[in-house]
């Protein structure tokens, strides 16, 4: 299981395409289009959205009920593999219980956002939170629905009269029009058949036989719906827990979580974030990580690394090991401040991370000054790098096994 372990974009579809080459079968439990993994392999770049990032390294790949699939992304994606040369059809397999993000459900997710103006969330407003919530409310429409003409023009008839409401009444938008969105769904489920799957099935028989299934979330721990910093999250779970119910199996079948953090952090949106780097040094490290959306390309917020948000991480995933990536980002500071306790607001300390909103919005970083190393990282570890990482084991008691030192796949050392 890899799940990322801050508020997404810690580098997972690296770590994914490094551990998938010794797969057999590589799983996406969660999310949809609005998250994107970045993947370089021999000079190659590949920016992949909705198919889980073994592809790449030619691996079975499942997309699990616990997904939102946007169909014209996901076929935009599976023409453009293949083009580039990647076989699709027989390795990628997408649950009949997905639910699909339609093009209403892009439409509302802008307009809410404008509508809420300075109180928005701050989402990629590509439709995934009106997916989920249709889902929630079951009145969604499955990939499985794709299948069956009938029961599929009587599903969209629904949706495109109730949707319509709420775009012209309230938002005061245009219509849909329901032969167009019929029309294009056909077309969609023309193109999509061969892949549709039990993907349940599929990994309860890969894990029978005795294979390597590899999971991985989208997004991070603190964006999770129930236990990251709401409002201000997505609308599943990327927490660990989140992959068993996903894809039907037992949470005693996954036995290894490997977490994926940054070396510092980074936040794409509205909402707290402690130790965020104030003046130029923030700037700096945008631009020495590229820390744009892979999606949206917005600007990401950096910040120091923050022990207490990953020591909460941790736990909720369970994490038996860590990799700790982009360290080679870091290689310029002469001075590496790191949050290990907060200040809340009644003027105590803590290291653990605050269970009620206001506390977490309210508290202070408490930084500890680790020394630089001031060089480029090789095929070694510098000797600050590496009390640096090992300062991070000591303060969250659980081992770092992998270090990211740059953005290829071969830029990765497993530590002893």
């Amino acid at each position: 299981m890899i799940v990322g372990a801050q508020w997404g974009d810690e580098g997972k579809g690296k770590i994914v395409d490094l551990l998938a080459q010794e797969s057999d079968l590589v799983c996406r439990y969660q999310g949809g289009p609005n998250a994107g993994h970045t993947i370089v392999v021999a000079g190659e770049t590949y920016k992949i959205r909705q198919i889980p990032s073994g592809i790449v390294a030619g691996k079975p790949s499942a997309i699990g009920a616990g997904c939102v699939v946007d169909p014209s992304v996901l076929i935009g994606e599976l023409d453009e593999l293949e083009a580039r040369g990647h076989r699709t059809e027989g390795l990628v397999f997408v649950s009949g219980n997905a639910h699909l993000v339609m093009p209403w459900h892009v439409a509302l997710d802008g307009a809410r956002e404008r509508r809420l103006g300075r109180l928005q969330i701050g989402t990629t407003r590509r439709g995934i939170g009106p997916a989920y919530a249709d889902k929630a409310t079951r009145i969604g429409i499955r990939v499985q629905d794709l299948l069956d003409p009938k029961i599929l023009r009587q599903k969209l008839e629904l949706a495109v009269a109730e949707k319509n409401v709420w775009l012209q009444r309230v938002y005061e938008l245009e219509p849909f029009d329901l032969e167009e969105i019929v029309a294009t769904s056909l077309e969609h489920a023309a193109r999509l058949r061969p892949y549709v799957a039990d993907t349940s099935l599929l990994v309860h028989r890969a894990l029978r036989s005795g294979q390597r299934v590899l999971f991985e979330g989208a997004q991070g721990t603190l964006l999770d719906l129930d236990h990251g910093t709401y409002p201000f999250v997505t609308s599943s779970s990327p927490i660990a827990a989140g992959a068993a119910v996903s894809f039907g199996i037992g949470p005693n079948r996954i036995d290894e979580v490997l977490g994926v953090a940054k070396a510092y952090v980074t936040r794409v949106g509205e909402g707290p974030f402690p130790s965020e780097i104030e003046g130029p040094a923030s700037e700096r490290v945008r631009e020495l990580g590229r820390e744009f959306g892979t999606v949206t390309g917005r600007e990401r917020r950096c910040g120091w690394l923050d022990l207490v948000a990953l020591r909460f991480a941790v736990r909720v995933n369970g994490m038996t090991s860590l990799a700790l990536t982009k360290l080679d980002v870091l290689s310029p500071f002469d001075e590496l401040p790191v949050c290990v306790r907060y200040r809340l607001p009644d003027g105590t300390e803590t290291d653990e991370f605050p269970a009620h909103q206001s506390d977490f919005h309210n508290a202070r970083p408490v930084f500890e000054t680790l020394p630089g190393w001031g060089e480029e990282i090789g095929d070694d570890l510098p000797a600050a790098a590496q009390e640096y990482v090992r300062f991070v084991e000591r303060q969250l008691d659980v081992r770092v096994t992998l270090v990211g030192t740059g953005a290829a796949r071969e830029r990765v050392l497993a530590l002893a």
